[in-house]
């Protein structure tokens, strides 16, 4: 059976948060039987099963196809998704510590024997507190990331060259919102204080460039609420991402943006006039990594000689495609940054560098451009560490200047 590079990931991923869990569940027990009844054992074994369904509930959870499947049911015997979407969050967060909290461990117990001997009681007393602290230190890292660092929205401001940019498009500034994921993990307050944020950069068009919530059931209405206030000189434009697909609202998104006058771009363009000068705006449904082959099929058919063509995308990976075929700059989000990002010497390493090259900030290739945001919610662990949530703002610049 072929496996696709994110059935890989996956595995990579979840097969040693799969160990992790068995041989902490063997530790449990084993510690259980030491000092209890096998009435005690009985007990602690139903629970770390239970447990164990409930954490491949909120793994499958994460999925379109069980999202596809489930949705109805539950929506039919009154569940609410958001209890899913703690379940998985919680889960996640467990088994992202308790993975780190069991290397940790691991490594421990190797070392602690074989240098305990050549130390006083005393001394060994402190080497076990000392251990102890460490083997927890995941789980205070994660804490920190979800109650922190999620919501520590920050504005970045980026310049873009644009070959022979019109002096009436000098300094044009443009809104980026992407990744809001509005659900269980974060609240319509929270959102709020990034439209607040937003409102006081002043800028003359909004781009918004997919995945408003996360699942179905999550308040894409109330997401719509707070967008509905953000205020740019020429209004906003927005693109669908992958979790509009997942959640089944592509045409809903649609209605409710015509409405509120954010057009969702599908396969089409707008122009803008500032000036003596007109800028076009076309933009893309989420085109999945699988389909690079066709990345774009007809996109070029929307590019207005003799203007500044700008792409929404929410897949970055398209870019390489965009500048072949004419757009000055490439807008996207999808990667969070990575999310959980980690500095090793000059290199940063995350899963979003498995699939894209193109993961955070600003690439260039020949004339044409494409930033890439780091986005505003989370997805699977509602935590941030490294790759801050992210107001952007891109002013345009003429690249002789």
């Amino acid at each position: 059976m072929h496996l696709s590079k994110h059935h890989l990931v996956d595995l990579m991923i979840l097969l040693p948060m799969a160990v992790s869990q068995i041989g902490i569940a063997a530790l449990i027990l084993r510690g259980v039987r030491r000092r209890y009844s096998w009435i005690a054992v009985l007990l602690t074994s139903v629970f770390l099963t239970v447990a164990g369904m409930l954490m491949a509930i909120a793994e499958l959870s994460t999925r379109p196809r069980f999202t596809g499947l489930f949705w109805g049911q539950l929506r039919r015997t009154g569940v609410k998704w958001e209890y899913l979407g703690y379940l998985r969050a919680a889960t996640f967060l467990w088994c992202f510590s308790a993975l780190g909290a069991y290397l940790l461990y691991l490594l421990y117990s190797f070392l602690a024997p074989r240098i305990a001997d050549k130390f006083s009681p005393d001394r060994r007393n402190l080497i076990q507190l000392a251990g102890g602290a460490v083997i927890a230190a995941p789980f205070a890292v994660t804490a920190f990331g979800a109650i922190v660092k999620r919501v520590d929205f920050h504005v970045r401001e980026v310049d873009i060259p644009i070959e022979n940019l019109h002096r009436d498009l000098e300094g044009l500034r443009l809104l980026q919102l992407s990744d809001i994921h509005l659900s269980a993990f974060l609240s319509e307050k929270e959102f709020a204080r990034v439209i607040d944020a937003s409102n006081e950069l002043r800028a003359h068009v909004g781009l918004i460039t997919g995945d408003l919530i996360s699942s179905p059931g999550d308040p894409i209405d109330a997401c719509f609420r707070q967008l509905a206030r953000l205020r740019t000189d020429a209004g906003s434009f927005g693109s669908m991402g992958n979790h509009e697909v997942y959640a089944h609202i592509l045409d809903y998104t649609a209605q409710q943006g015509a409405r509120l006058g954010i057009p969702f771009l599908r396969h089409e363009a707008r122009q803008l006039r500032f000036g003596n000068a007109s800028i076009n705006f076309a933009g893309v449904d989420y085109e999945p990594f699988d389909r690079k082959p066709n990345y774009l099929d007809g996109a070029d058919k929307l590019i207005v000689p003799g203007q500044v063509n700008i792409l929404l995308s929410h897949n970055p990976d398209v870019f390489p495609v965009a500048a072949r075929q004419g757009y000055d700059l490439t807008v996207a989000g999808h990667t969070h940054g990575g999310q959980v990002t980690f500095e090793i010497l000059t290199q940063t390493v995350n899963i979003a560098r498995v699939f894209t090259p193109y993961v955070s900030g600003q690439y260039r290739l020949g004339k044409s451009s494409c930033y890439v945001t780091r986005g505003i919610g989370t997805i699977g662990i509602p935590m941030r560490l490294g790759a801050t949530p992210e107001i952007t703002l891109l002013r345009l610049r003429n690249a002789k200047a």
